[in-house]
């Protein structure tokens, strides 16, 4: 489903934080330099907003100095090159992309001018730079996590349901990331006495299939790594863990919110702040082959607290101390 963002709505959103946004494909007279923003997923606008916030504390108007282009949908390949194309047709002098397929939904449409992208699981393996130290082409970026967070959703899992010996995975094999982060997962699972099982998140009723197979048997936990696919169907993975009443851990807060036990991830708001540093250098004159690609530097643990009492769990101590954020 593409989402959809008026003028009137956008300003509300950014807090009254630029004076003017321009939504037509003309450029504004005294507007120097175009950047496209092309995002995806339900949390778009406050990452949106936290990017535009970033740039206008380095010096950059909306307006005056730069104009932003923007357009999101739902992360859907279809889309994303729909609005890819028209981004690029406006002429930009960089463009900032939210997640892995606006990278390739950007690429596949001939950009020619660089690209920073945020919330990106395995750039390396999705070939869009030669190596996180040195990028080597267009396009550097920053970093949704390192593999090795991936671990630590089963350390916590077992944490607040001590219970769990079995844990059923979901990742998406069509994607690097999808391995990788499962591998993560493996490297510690003996050590805490858990049995894996993954799960693809190719379609509803593979998802669904899946749970419900695991689900048949006791002591089962859940944990959802990062995909796209895994957010498109959040609302379903969410609806069967409490269903099959099935404690999980997720990616991000996004979930969580939506009804999930707990998550523990980057702060995306502060990455796509962060990125405008970024599309600044690069807009003075540096090259993003020049800029490594960077890691997050704050992570957040979310907790439901109204799910933890549905599943009957006593969060213990260790884990409310490190909650960040408690949902009632």
């Amino acid at each position: 489903m593409t989402v959809t963002i008026g003028r009137r709505e956008l300003l509300a959103a950014l807090g009254g934080a630029v004076a003017a946004w321009p939504l037509a494909a003309r450029a504004q007279q005294g507007a120097t330099k175009r950047i496209g923003v092309l995002m995806a997923g339900p949390e778009a606008q406050a990452r949106l907003t936290a990017f535009v916030q970033g740039l206008q504390q380095l010096g950059w108007t909306v307006g005056q100095n730069i104009q932003v282009d923007y357009r999101w949908g739902s992360g859907k390949a279809d889309a994303m090159r729909k609005y890819a194309a028209e981004l690029i047709a406006l002429a930009p002098h960089v463009m900032m992309v939210d997640g892995s397929p606006a990278v390739v939904a950007v690429q596949a449409a001939g950009c020619k001018v660089p690209i920073v992208f945020g919330a990106v699981i395995d750039p390396v393996g999705g070939g869009f730079v030669e190596s996180l130290a040195r990028p080597g082409g267009d396009v550097t970026g920053f970093l949704m996590y390192e593999y090795g967070i991936s671990g630590k959703w089963l350390e916590l899992l077992k944490e607040i349901a001590p219970r769990v010996t079995r844990a059923a995975v979901l990742r998406d094999v069509a994607i690097a990331a999808g391995s990788g982060q499962l591998g993560a997962i493996q490297s510690v699972a003996p050590q805490l006495g858990v049995e894996l099982h993954p799960v693809g998140v190719r379609d509803a009723n593979e998802i669904e299939r899946g749970i419900a197979a695991f689900a048949r048997r006791s002591n089962g936990g859940l944990i959802v790594t990062g995909s796209g696919l895994a957010v498109i169907h959040r609302d379903l993975i969410v609806t069967l863990a409490a269903r099959h009443k099935l404690p999980a851990v997720y990616y991000r807060r996004l979930y969580v919110t939506d009804g999930g036990l707990i998550s523990y991830g980057p702060d995306f708001t502060d990455q796509f702040w962060r990125a405008a540093s970024y599309v600044d250098r690069i807009l003075k004159g540096e090259k993003p082959a020049d800029l490594p690609v960077q890691a997050p530097t704050k992570y957040e643990t979310v907790l439901n607290l109204k799910t933890a009492k549905a599943l009957g769990l006593q969060v213990p101590d260790v884990v409310r101390l490190r909650v960040d954020e408690v949902i009632e």
